[in-house]
């Protein structure tokens, strides 16, 4: 089966809407990395604007435009000026938002917050952020940004946070001494709902959603 958008039918049956492997294939990105190479690609976030979805891909390092029909065209190559950098987590605020894993051992303060416009042209919104998996916008304007390791070296539980980026760029603290999450949604009651424990080595019991209220 290869990586791809699925369409689930009211009768529960899937369909291959878009096929992103054969896509990652044919149309190469200008820097992988050949010592961490998925040919299929590992796509990590998506998001729908309307009608069409947006997907972004770490290991090849893209943002890419999905419609419901299949077509798939990419917005920016990541890798062409920022590298091998791993971008994981995406937002849309006017323009789009793509916060980097980066590669490990974790170096605190080294991953960022990308800002990539409808066009395609990439530019550094905020710096000095660490292994980001999420990323959101409040109805307030203000971003929130998930880390899943903190410390320096391989990645280490209980060292999450979830931080507040206002617009002035000033970081806050919401959350901390978190198990290595994954994933961070903004319910409709106004909490951050956010995937604990997403990974971990055995006898680690994965998986829980934690609620955080943030004032």
């Amino acid at each position: 089966m290869p990586n791809g958008l699925l369409r689930v039918n009211a009768d529960g049956t899937t369909e291959l809407i878009a096929n992103l492997s054969a896509f990652v294939k044919a149309n190469p990105v200008a820097h992988p990395n050949p010592g961490d190479f998925e040919p299929d690609g590992t796509w990590y976030s998506m998001i729908a604007l309307g009608d069409t979805l947006y997907a972004v891909e770490p290991n090849h390092g893209e943002l890419d435009k999905i419609t419901a029909s299949g077509q798939i065209s990419r917005i920016a190559d990541i890798s062409a000026s920022q590298g091998h950098i791993v971008p994981t987590a995406l937002a849309y605020h006017g323009n789009f938002y793509v916060g980097n894993l980066n590669t490990f051992p974790v170096v605190p303060g080294s991953s960022k917050i990308l800002k990539i416009t409808p066009s395609g042209n990439v530019t550094v919104a905020i710096e000095g952020l660490t292994t980001v998996l999420g990323l959101l916008f409040d109805g307030r304007d203000r971003m929130y940004v998930l880390e899943t390791s903190t410390a320096p070296g391989d990645p280490t539980p209980f060292t999450g946070k979830v931080i507040r980026v206002d617009r002035s760029g000033h970081q806050t603290e919401i959350a901390s001494g978190l198990f290595f999450p994954t994933g961070m949604t903004l319910g409709p009651d106004g909490a951050l709902y956010v995937s604990n424990v997403g990974f971990g080595p055995p006898p680690v019991r994965l998986g829980e959603i934690l609620r955080i209220t943030v004032p």
